[in-house]
């Protein structure tokens, strides 16, 4: 397991949001949440092991649009150097479209998911991704 300075994956993984947030090509709104640190839940707590998260949406956006970015995705992240380990529905009740997908060295993964308001009432349509690092011992 690499040692690591949490502050450098938490960019690391902001960058990565970033990147796919690119290949979406959307012009919605996004959320404003910053890459956090956690503890890797595999690990013993007295462990200084870690992994950072970034959680994040995009918004106010027809599903249409939302669709076609997850196409997009689908496409685009393999040529990025990701690999697609999961491309079908969550196990929510309204079975979201879901992408799962990890960098090739498995340094990041990825997983996005499309909320549909067609299937939720009142909650508005989005794309919903966390990035995470894979764990690192803290430096």
């Amino acid at each position: 397991m690499d040692e690591r300075n949490s502050e450098t994956v938490r960019t690391e993984v902001k960058d990565a949001s970033s990147r796919i947030l690119d290949i979406m090509a959307l012009k919605g709104k996004v959320t404003e949440t910053g890459a956090m640190t956690e503890r890797c839940s595999d690990y013993a707590a007295e462990e200084k092991v870690y992994r950072a998260s970034h959680p994040w949406s995009v918004y106010d956006l027809p599903v249409s649009d939302l669709e076609k970015a997850m196409d997009r995705l689908r496409s685009e992240l393999p040529k990025a150097g990701w690999t697609i380990i999961k491309d079908g529905v969550d196990d929510t009740a309204g079975k979201s479209p879901q992408i799962v997908a990890e960098t090739k060295g498995k340094k990041f993964a990825v997983d996005i998911r499309l909320q549909d308001e067609r299937k939720y009432g009142d909650d508005p349509s989005l794309i919903e991704v966390t990035v995470q690092s894979a764990c690192y011992r803290a430096k």
